[in-house]
């Protein structure tokens, strides 16, 4: 029996995927957006679709949620969520967006059918706006960025050997 077959492929577990992209500003603030069908806020980005890498659902999501077409830069997180609220655990990716340009930012243009809102966040902000795993994402991922490395992260949380080889 080949290992490579369509049975054996189409048994193997599936996981859901994200990318989102971590933007900041000077003041080291993060662009949050406010959703219009959950109560918490969340970067920009969403769920990778069929046959897409995280990279390319990045950048998708970005010009969908906020109307700007961008390259994102590295990656600064992966992070392994548990299944709890979800069904199915799940990978999570954050590059880094960098500093959007007064010209970016005067472009943002929400679709009001997904998104209330975007606000740069601090960090009591980003506290009490996020739910407790994706805060912890989004710090390591501030660290990460001014690091200059790559971290692993589990529910958000840094595990042996979390910093990745860029």
């Amino acid at each position: 029996m080949r290992m490579e077959s369509a049975d054996y492929i189409s048994g193997l577990p599936r996981k859901r995927m994200a990318a989102g992209v971590l933007f900041v500003d000077d003041l080291d603030r993060v662009l949050l957006v406010e959703p219009t069908y959950k109560d918490r806020w969340e970067l920009p980005g969403g769920v990778v679709e069929h046959e897409e890498s995280p990279f390319a659902a990045a950048v998708r999501e970005v010009r969908e949620e906020l109307g700007l077409t961008i390259a994102p830069g590295r990656l600064l997180v992966l992070d392994w969520v548990p299944p709890d609220p979800f069904p199915s655990d799940g990978v999570m990716f954050v590059f880094d967006g960098g500093v959007l340009s007064a010209d970016q930012l005067a472009a943002i243009a929400l679709p009001a059918e997904e998104l209330r809102g975007w606000a740069w966040c601090d960090d009591d902000a980003l506290a009490e706006r996020l739910r407790d795993g994706l805060a912890r994402r989004i710090v390591a991922a501030r660290r990460a960025r001014a690091d200059g490395v790559t971290v692993y992260l589990e529910d958000g949380y840094a595990v042996a050997g979390e910093h990745l080889e860029d």
